[in-house]
Parts: structure tokens; sequence; C-alpha cells
């Protein structure tokens, strides 16, 4: 059964809502501190601009009710809106289900290759080919298991019309090299409007691996640009490169679990864990080098300092924002809904180690100039989010809720 939670403002809230939601339009002065109050990791490393860390607090006006749609799932990772208004959802342990907006879950839907499901591993995330009412192809993300040891993959297959399994899954990509461990495996999927696939990878966290996002020969700590028969994708960065990997399209990147385009300007946005502190928010461009672990804001889960501590060096790329302590973003969505019009274009990022869902307003010159903090006191790891066909945004969490977030 459905079940409502929460919902926005009173009268004062709504006041001071008001005057803040036109100062993150306006990039004026609020009246509203940063909404981050604990100490930094590291105090003492300064941000490369102003607004770069702790902007201004926002608050939505608009009243908003959260509901908890499905309770019991799996550990969901992924999760995307059908053209129906149905949901389609990833479980790490290697399961695909289908629920409705009213809350009813599918069966495991079969078909589905072995994943390695440990750690940090397992069934990944989710996509829709551009084309699904036509072809009904679904791509995901997965870790997969080898003699060899493990690494991030990527297949596709069609969901038979039944909604019951998978019909042809076939692997399509692998970020090798493979390694021997759980963590760090990237693992978002989106489409551009080309019809080209991307893939995030992580650096598979080890010291001995973390090198490799600084390396075009490998395909670790990535942002991946692939067809949809998992080739590289035409105009990439490196294909006359030499020695590089052609669908390679930035790399330098410690953890990206979350991908999304700006539904105006046609950007890729992402998101990446830092270690202790430095997650950051990208602005990703062809072939730029996103610095890990040449430079960071974070600091070893040890409280030792990374390499040889820089946070800015000239020809690696800045994070367009980053938190410090650490919120772990993982799943983001642009909002491009009717329901909440104040949301239009702003940025809705799940958070694990936060528990919270992070709606940030961005200007037209790509700075973060407002973060809210959403369903704080559900006290849940948000893995995923995503918008529905309802306008409404979805998302899922590591306990295994559902929630649906729209108007009251």
């Amino acid at each position: 059964m459905i079940k409502p939670i929460s919902l926005v403002a009173s009268t004062a809230a709504l006041a001071i809502g008001i005057f803040t939601a036109t100062f993150a339009q306006n990039n004026q002065g609020s009246a509203l501190a940063p909404i981050e109050t604990k100490e930094a990791n590291s105090p003492e490393y300064n941000a490369a601009f102003k607004g770069q860390t702790r902007v201004a607090g926002i608050k939505t006006t608009t009243p908003y009710e959260a509901t908890v749609v499905v309770e019991g799932l799996k550990s969901p990772w992924g999760i995307t809106s059908l053209p129906d208004g149905r949901l389609i959802l990833t479980e790490k342990a290697g399961n695909l289900r289908i629920v409705t907006q009213d809350g009813k879950l599918s069966e495991p839907i079969m078909g589905l290759p072995e994943v390695y499901a440990k750690g940090q591993g397992g069934l990944l995330g989710i996509t829709l080919d551009p084309k699904f009412k036509s072809n009904r192809m679904i791509y995901w993300a997965f870790s997969e298991p080898t003699d060899d040891g493990n690494l991030t993959a990527v297949a596709k297959g069609k969901l038979s019309n039944d909604d019951t399994k998978i019909e042809g899954a076939t692997v399509i990509y692998r970020a090798t090299p493979y390694y021997k461990g759980n963590l760090h495996y990237g693992g978002r999927v989106v489409f551009d409007k080309k019809g080209n696939l991307f893939l995030s990878t992580g650096e598979r966290s080890d010291l001995v691996t973390r090198p490799q996002a600084q390396s075009l020969e490998s395909g670790l700590g990535k942002v991946i640009r692939i067809t949809t028969d998992g080739k590289p994708a035409k105009g990439n960065p490196f294909v006359s490169q030499e020695s590089a990997r052609p669908e390679l399209y930035s790399y330098g990147h410690r953890n990206v679990q979350g991908l999304a385009f700006h539904p105006v300007t046609g950007d890729l946005w992402e998101n990446e864990f830092g270690p202790r502190g430095g997650d950051e928010l990208n602005l990703i461009r062809a072939g730029k080098n996103y610095g890990w672990p040449t430079i960071t804001y974070g600091i070893e889960y040890s409280g030792k300092k990374v390499g040889d501590v820089i946070q800015q060096k000239e020809g690696l790329e800045q994070p367009q924002y980053y938190w410090d302590p650490s919120i772990s973003p993982s799943g983001m969505t642009f909002y491009t809904g009717s329901q909440m019009p104040e949301w239009k274009n702003n940025l809705f990022v799940g958070t694990l180690s936060g528990m919270h869902i992070a709606r940030l307003v961005i200007d037209k010159d790509n700075h973060i100039i407002g973060e809210e903090r959403l369903l704080e006191d559900e006290k849940q790891r948000f893995r995923d989010v995503t918008q529905g066909m309802d306008g409404a945004i979805y998302t899922v969490t590591d306990q295994g809720k559902l929630y649906r977030i729209g108007k009251k």
C-alpha cells in the first residue's frame, strides 16, 4: 500500500523559500547559510573558485508529498521509467523487476547473465533503448565474474512481450582489465540524443589499481562512450591516439555512480565518490582528465593525505562542486516535469552516507548556486533517482524502499 510520509512548507517556510528561490534564479545574495554545518575533513584545503562547495541553502516553496510505493526490495540499485508509466529496477543480487505506480511488484524477470554479487558488485545501472517502444531493448551494467577476476560490463537484451524474461541477452562491452576485488564498479548507463551509450566505471579502489584512472590504456576510472553494439562511438576523443582505448570519453575518475544529461544544454554531468571527503560533481567534456588520484579535495579513509596533497593542477579539470565531509553521491536526474515548476532543470542526487536527496540549482554559467536536502528524516541510503512519466520523482534506497515524490 502506498504510504504518505511527508510534505513541505509552513507559512514561514514558504516565505523564506520564496526569497531563496529568487536568489537561486538571480545568483544574488541569500539570507540562508550553507546547509552543511559539519567541519570538513580537510578545512585547510581551499576551493578553486567561489561557490565550488557549501553554497547557500534553498527551500522548496511548493507543498509536496513523499510516499512509499514499495517496501522489501532487495538492495535495489538502478531504476528507470517504462513508456507506459511503470518502472523497471535492478536488485544487486541479479534480479530485474517491474513495479507499477500503485505498488504492484513483478516476479524477477528471467534471462539475465550471472552477476558477481559481492561487495559493491552486482546488477547495477539500467536504461532503455531510445527506440524501446518499437524494439523493447534494455541495457544494463553489472559486475561480471570470471576465473581471472571480475569487471564492469554492459549487456543488452529484449524484454519479452509478456514482461517475464529478457530474450537474447548479450554482453556488448567489458571494461578490462579484470581484477580480483569487490569495490568501485561505477555502473551507470545513459543514452545521449545521438543514440550512443555512456557507461561509468570505477578504478576498483585499491592502491594497486588506482593509477589506472590516469591510464588511457585501461577501462578503469573512466566515462566510456560506445554504440549499441559495444563499439567505440564515432568522434570519441582518443580514437586516433596510438595505444589509447578508442571507447574512452573522459578519464581520471574514482567511482562514478551518477550520470545525467542537462535537458536544456545537453551537457553530460557526472558525480563520483571522493575518498574521505571530496565527493565531486563534474561537467564532463570529451577528452578531459578529471584528476584522480593526482588531485582531490579528500583524504584517505585512514586520515592520511592522498598522494602529493594537490587540489588543483594545470591541465586537470576542477569539479563544478564538491562535498566535504562526504555525502556519497549516487544516481541522479534532472527534473523536467510540470508538477513542481520551481524544480525545473534542477539536479536531484541520491546520497548514501548523506541519507538525503540533494537538490541542486545550476545557473546559466554551470555554477551551483543553491542546495537543498530532501527526505532527511527518512534516514535512508538513496541509491538512484529517476523521473516518472507522471512528472514525479522516484527513488530507491539500499534499505529496499521505493519512494514517489510529487506535488501534494
